[in-house]
C-alpha cells in the first residue's frame, strides 16, 4: 500500500508527541485528523491554552478533534467519517475499544520505555527516579489492558548518570519519532511482525510501573539514601520538580524547588535534613548515607537560579 493511500488519525497532546506528528507530515503521510485534549486554563492568568499538538496541527492545516468523552456518539461518528486506515497514538489518554478497534490496519502506540517495563503515565520520570542506566522506546498495537499490547519494535539507549528527565525526554522524543516512522512504514508494506510482551521478560525480572506523579510524590525525604534523593531530583527535573523547605528559628519557612544537585561526601554522620553552607557558594543537606549539594534551585515566587545567586543576602545563621 502506497503512503498516499494510508490515512492516519494521530492522537496525542504534549510536546513529546509533536516530533512524531511532524515526522509523519514531513514524510508525506495523509494525516487526516488530530485528536488531542481540550483547551485548558493555565498560568497565573488562567487563560485557556491549547495543547502543543493542537498548535502544530492548526499550523499544518490538519483538522483537530477535542472530545471531552472518547465514547461520545458525535465524536465516534466524526472519527468514522475520517475513513482512516491507521490510528497512531503518542502520549494520549487510554482509548476505549470502540476507538482503537476502528481502523483496518490497527492502532499502535509509541511508549517512552522498554515495555513491559514502566507501563503507565510517567515512564520517563520513573525510569530516572529508579536510577536506570538503560531505557528506550517501544511501539505496540493497542489492546484492552493499558500498555500491554503486542510489541512491534523496541529501541534501546543508555542513560547518563547525571541525565535529567528533561534531557532524557528530549532524546526519546526524537528517537521515538524515528521508531514511529519505521513502524508506519513496516505496517504500510505489510511486513509487520509482533511479539507478546511476555517474551521480553527475563527469568526473575521484576516489572516496575510508572504511575502518574502527584505533588506529594515530589517532596524530598532527606532520610533516604543520598543517591536515591539525587535520582528523585533528576527524575523530576525540570517538571514537576522535587521540592523541600528550609525552616528558620524565627518561624519563617522557605519553599524550594530543586532542579539540579550532586551527591557529596559528609565528613561526619549527621541527622538527615541538616543543612551546611558557607553562605557564599554551597548548600549541603545531609541524607541517610551521604549529602546532597544543591546546584540549581528556585524559591517560591522567584526565578530559577544557581545556588550562589540564591545565597546572596540570605542569612543562614537563623536556620532552625
Amino acid at each position: 500500500m502506497a503512503s498516499n493511500q494510508i490515512r492516519i488519525v494521530f492522537m496525542g497532546t504534549p510536546e513529546f508527541a509533536v516530533a512524531s506528528l511532524s515526522a509523519l507530515v514531513s514524510g508525506g503521510y495523509d494525516v487526516c485528523a488530530v485528536v488531542t485534549a481540550p483547551d485548558r486554563p493555565a498560568g497565573r492568568g488562567r487563560k485557556m491554552r491549547m495543547s502543543p499538538v493542537k498548535a502544530y496541527a492548526l499550523e499544518a492545516g490538519i483538522e483537530v478533534l477535542q472530545p471531552a468523552n472518547l465514547k461520545e456518539a458525535a465524536f465516534i461518528e466524526k472519527l468514522r467519517g475520517c475513513n482512516a486506515t491507521l490510528f497512531v497514538v503518542v502520549a494520549f489518554r487510554m482509548l476505549p475499544e470502540v476507538v482503537w478497534s476502528m481502523p483496518t490496519l490497527g492502532t499502535f502506540n509509541l511508549h517512552a520505555s522498554l515495555l513491559p517495563q514502566y507501563r503507565g503515565a510517567a515512564p520517563i520520570n520513573h525510569t530516572i527516579i529508579n536510577g536506570e542506566r538503560r531505557g528506550g522506546v517501544t511501539t505496540f498495537f493497542l489492546q484492552q489492558e493499558i500498555d500491554t499490547g503486542n510489541i512491534i519494535f523496541r529501541e534501546e539507549t543508555n542513560i547518563a548518570a547525571d541525565e535529567t528527565a528533561g534531557q532524557y525526554h528530549d532524546r526519546l522524543m526524537e528517537m521515538g519519532a524515528g521508531l514511529l516512522m519505521k513502524t508506519v512504514k513496516t505496517i504500510e508494506d505489510g511486513s509487520v511482525v509482533t511479539r507478546s510482551q511476555e517474551e521480553f521478560i527475563t527469568e526473575g525480572e521484576v516489572l516496575k510501573t510508572a504511575p502518574k506523579i502527584h505533588k506529594e510524590d515530589c517532596r524530598i525525604n532527606w532520610d533516604m539514601d543520598a543517591v536515591d534523593v539525587n535520582n528523585l531530583i533528576r527524575g523530576l527535573s525540570p517538571y514537576p520538580t522535587a521540592f523541600t523547605e528550609l525552616k528558620f528559628s524565627g518561624g519563617k519557612t522557605i519553599y524550594l524547588k530543586i532542579y539540579k544537585a550532586v551527591v557529596t561526601h559528609c565528613s561526619d554522620k549527621q541527622t538527615p535534613g541538616t543543612v551546611f553552607t558557607d553562605q557564599r557558594s554551597y548548600i549541603h543537606i545531609c541524607c541517610r548515607n551521604g549529602c546532597i549539594s544543591l546546584l540549581e534551585l528556585q524559591q517560591a515566587g522567584k526565578k530559577r537560579m544557581p545556588v550562589h545567586e540564591f545565597l546572596l543576602g540570605l542569612n543562614f545563621n537563623t536556620i532552625a
